[in-house]
């Protein structure tokens, strides 16, 4: 029964309020208390190692990091996926696992092998797939409901989805990957405007290794109207994928903002990640990474990665000049 792993509401009495923040940070803290495979992940992160690589106008961080393993190197084929238990359904959970509910339907869970220094999962309650066009809806819900503290991310199914069968978001602490501030500082050197009234500005932003478009919009609804439209566009190129577009988003809620990143990809994992002997690196791209924080869960990997394997890596996995252009124009061409 749900009931069993949801936090009790005697945790949430002896908290100091009952908002929203409060009672994810209330769950946070007792999980690290109660549940042992949570607090050594957290621990862990102590003696997680760290490179930067500085670019114009921009930082990619490398993380070695050996709890992402799991992770990194999932299987994700349809077969390997059939034979295993879901481990984001509620019944399947370890049993020192407990949970909030988002609007009824999503549940916030501590995710126990870490990047950030606080790191929820967000699955779904039903057992759905990994699609974000009519989910988006819930991620602009949980971003402003969280946004005070934290950025919202979602993989796509084939970019970076650890479990591409069941519906779920991450959320980690806000500025710790690097486009959650640095985009103040590209998008005006980087980034077009592609479209902007007095609620929404829409820019496709290139030169940053990776290729996105970034809504920027006071409005819900507009934020999703875009999204439809820019869903639309990349779905044009990519038909052949039978689940969904390649994409990876990013969300947060500021200044009464939300800011709403969306990368196209061509490539769920580079060349690197099924080479052999030296010339292997396992790194699969997701959200995080391209938000600037690459995760190497091989010491060996952390170790001989270079600014010139950084950019082939995001060349390989981004769109091309090309397909991005044809995005914008597209896109622009829906809008107005």
């Amino acid at each position: 029964m749900i009931e069993n792993i949801l936090l009790s509401e005697e945790e949430f009495n002896n908290s100091s309020s009952n908002s929203y923040l409060d009672r994810i940070q209330t769950l946070f803290r007792h999980q690290l208390e109660n549940w042992e495979l949570a607090k050594t992940g957290y621990e862990s992160l102590n003696s997680v190692q760290v490179r930067e690589f500085h670019f114009d106008d921009f930082v990619i961080k490398v993380q070695f990091n050996p709890g992402r393993i799991i992770s990194s190197a999932a299987k994700v084929d349809e077969k390997s996926i059939r034979e295993r238990k879901c481990f984001l359904c509620y019944n399947n959970l370890p049993e020192q696992q407990k949970a909030i509910t988002f609007e009824n339907n999503f549940l916030i869970l501590v995710n126990p092998y870490p990047i950030f220094p606080v790191h929820f999962t967000i699955p779904m309650l039903d057992h759905l797939p990994q699609l974000i066009e009519d989910n988006l809806q819930a991620m602009l819900s949980l971003t402003k409901a969280i946004g005070e503290n934290y950025t919202v991310f979602y993989n796509g199914p084939k970019c970076g989805a650890s479990a591409p069968d069941h519906m779920h978001f991450q959320a980690g602490l806000k500025n710790f990957m690097p486009i959650d501030w640095e985009y103040e500082i590209i998008k005006d050197k980087k980034c077009k405007i592609l479209f902007e009234d007095d609620e929404t500005k829409i820019l496709g932003c290139t030169n940053y290794l990776r290729k996105f478009f970034a809504i920027q919009s006071s409005s819900k609804a507009k934020t999703l109207k875009v999204f439809s439209k820019l869903y639309t566009s990349i779905q044009k190129t990519q038909r052949a994928y039978e689940i969904e577009p390649m994409m990876n988003i990013i969300s947060r809620f500021e200044d009464g903002e939300y800011f709403v990143f969306v990368f196209p990809r061509s490539k769920h994992r580079p060349d690197y990640y099924f080479s052999e002997g030296d010339k292997k690196i396992i790194l699969s791209p997701a959200s995080v990474d391209l938000g600037g924080v690459c995760i190497t869960p091989r010491q060996e990997d952390f170790e001989k990665i270079t600014k010139e394997i950084i950019e082939d890596i995001f060349r390989q996995v981004s769109v091309g000049e090309e397909e991005f252009e044809f995005f914008s124009k597209s896109l622009t061409e829906l809008i107005n």
